[in-house]
């Protein structure tokens, strides 16, 4: 799709937005006792989600030129293309299809002569069949002993999906193998990795799209050694083949490291690091709850993906929920997004939308090399509640800073218990989704001065106990933390990603701003080992650093 982008700020529909915002006063607590109908109107089903935009900044007014403003830039159309298979990462010359990596078999996609989704599905096959060799114990290591741990080997989105994901899932979990997720360079990580791991029942995948990231390979190397120093008397060749499996593309580099090709899974460069978790990126996810539950996430992002293509754009919660960020970011100042999951269990989901969010839209330059005309991105971040109730929500409930929230919860949680208060069974669940919907009530509505005065509060504490309320939240809940449910959660996300790039007009799928510092990285390992020439190039800060690195170094 080569057209230019759309600059946002000359439509009439941003100019309105503008006035809007320019004059806005919002009022959840007039806005709701004026309409009973509000809610029904901004409660959304997606799939197994219900969504409920009621809490809100938004009035009719303000949705129809939201609304109006998709359409000027053309989100539908950036959207139609996408899913055609046309080459929208435009400095990559890239097609964007992670879409593609959960439609069902069957389906027909061509690209570059070749049906897509029968690709995808091929590679399925073989990780669904590796899947159940491993959780079977049909796959053994080198001396005959079945995998009790798979230690998944990556970084960015080859990890954070996967450790989110497997974190999320745990009811779900093989009762005999154990996921443990690698990926800082630092040595630390490794160590505390394969800590209390027994190497004849450890096995590894290590997952490089190129079989060439920095920190992948020095991870992998270094598991290699361990693995290689304590199964001293087995064939080292064929110790490496029964303990390592590798997720990339880069056949020769596979088996230069030592693995097998034919236990090599690859995926496409149409799928991005932090939109693979659906790819053989996930085999560690397949691995731990099985073929038949890994199908049933899939199952939970395409659903989505139908709503996102088929729906009516009033009704069309990602393009919804994309346009809300974009009037909180650019007209009325926000500059962070929390994500307050209310489900233990999807305690890794912000720091996954971390990846997925900023390194999509952290852009300052359109898909056309111009300027944005626009702010970009949003500062994404978030803990589980009840956790974060103790630590910043009194930020977000009194503070001076607009910060639209995302609470998520489960009608059914993942483990029931019960506690006993004062004689009698509670429900801790339902304790626990007191909380939920206490805090999104608090947020919207607040606390008057009149009221806290009515409850008998001294003066001089009136204004400190005083809450303003009009602090926006969005409410998404779902019966149970199922993989298909986790698929549509991960779904929705990506595609109100996708609907912000398109408003800014920017390529939320290439990542160039994680180059230049990896380039230099690499440039000053010299300086670190004592290159005098190496040190005497860096600029006086980092000469600096290096002397007292040199000082301090044991």
């Amino acid at each position: 799709m080569s057209r230019r982008p759309v600059d946002p700020t000359t439509t009439p529909a941003w100019s309105r937005l503008r006035a809007l915002a320019d004059t806005f006063s919002p009022d959840l607590r007039g806005w709701f006792a004026a309409d009973p109908s509000r809610v029904e109107r901004l409660t959304f089903d997606i799939a197994d989600l219900r969504v409920d935009l009621s809490k809100n900044l938004i009035t009719d007014d303000v949705t129809e030129q939201l609304l109006g403003l998709a359409g000027a830039v053309g989100v539908a159309e950036r959207r139609d293309a996408m899913l055609r298979g046309e080459h929208i990462n435009v400095t990559e010359d890239r097609a964007v299809l992670h879409t593609a990596l959960r439609r069902p078999a069957g389906d027909e996609l061509q690209l570059e002569g070749s049906n897509v989704v029968d690709d995808v599905h091929e590679v399925l096959a073989r990780v669904y069949a590796f899947a159940d060799d491993v959780r079977t114990g049909t796959w053994t290591g080198a001396t005959g002993e079945r995998i009790r741990t798979v230690v998944n080997i990556g970084i960015g989105g080859s990890d954070l999906g996967p450790v989110m994901a497997y974190e999320a899932l745990a009811p779900f979990h093989h009762p005999e193998i154990e996921c443990r997720f690698l990926s800082n360079i630092d040595p630390t990580d490794a160590a505390q990795t394969l800590a209390g791991l027994d190497p004849a029942s450890t096995l590894f995948i290590v997952s490089s799209k190129t079989f060439g990231t920095l920190e992948t390979l020095t991870n992998a190397r270094l598991c290699r050694s361990w693995l290689l120093e304590a199964l001293s008397d087995a064939d080292a060749d064929d110790a490496v083949r029964r303990h390592f499996v590798a997720v990339s593309t880069a056949l020769d580099k596979v088996a230069d490291f030592g693995i097998d090709p034919a236990n090599a899974f690859g995926f496409w460069d149409w799928v991005g690091g932090r939109y693979s978790i659906d790819s053989a990126i996930g085999t560690s996810l397949a691995v731990a709850i099985g073929p038949e539950r890994f199908a049933e996430f899939l199952d939970g992002m395409h659903a989505v993906d139908t709503h996102f293509v088929h729906t009516p754009p009033e009704r069309n919660v990602p393009l919804l929920m994309g346009l809300l960020n974009v009037w909180y970011a650019d007209l009325l100042g926000a500059q962070t997004h929390a994500v307050l999951p209310y489900a233990q269990l999807l305690h890794r989901f912000p720091a996954y939308l971390q990846q997925l969010t900023m390194e999509s839209n952290g852009k300052q330059v359109r898909w056309d090399g111009a300027a944005v005309t626009t702010e970009t991105g949003e500062i994404f971040w978030g803990e589980p509640g009840t956790n974060g109730q103790h630590a910043f929500y009194q930020l977000i409930h009194q503070g001076t800073r607009l910060i639209p929230a995302d609470f998520i919860a489960m009608a059914n949680p993942s483990f029931a218990l019960t506690d006993k208060v004062d004689g009698r069974e509670v429900d801790v669940h339902e304790l626990f989704l007191a909380n939920f919907l206490a805090q999104t009530r608090a947020l919207a509505f607040g606390k008057t001065a009149d009221e806290v005065r009515a409850e008998g509060v001294a003066d001089h504490q009136v204004a400190a106990r005083t809450f303003p309320g009009n602090r926006p939240s969005t409410s998404i809940m779902a019966p149970e933390l199922t993989p298909s449910v986790l698929g549509q959660l991960v779904a929705l996300y990506e595609h109100i990603t996708f609907v912000q790039g398109v408003v800014w007009g920017i390529d939320s799928f290439d990542q160039w701003g994680v180059e230049l510092g990896k380039k230099l990285a690499q440039e000053l390992v010299p300086a670190l080992g004592g290159d005098e020439d190496a040190i005497a190039a860096q600029d006086a800060s980092t000469r600096s650093l290096l002397a007292y690195y040199r000082e301090h170094r044991r």
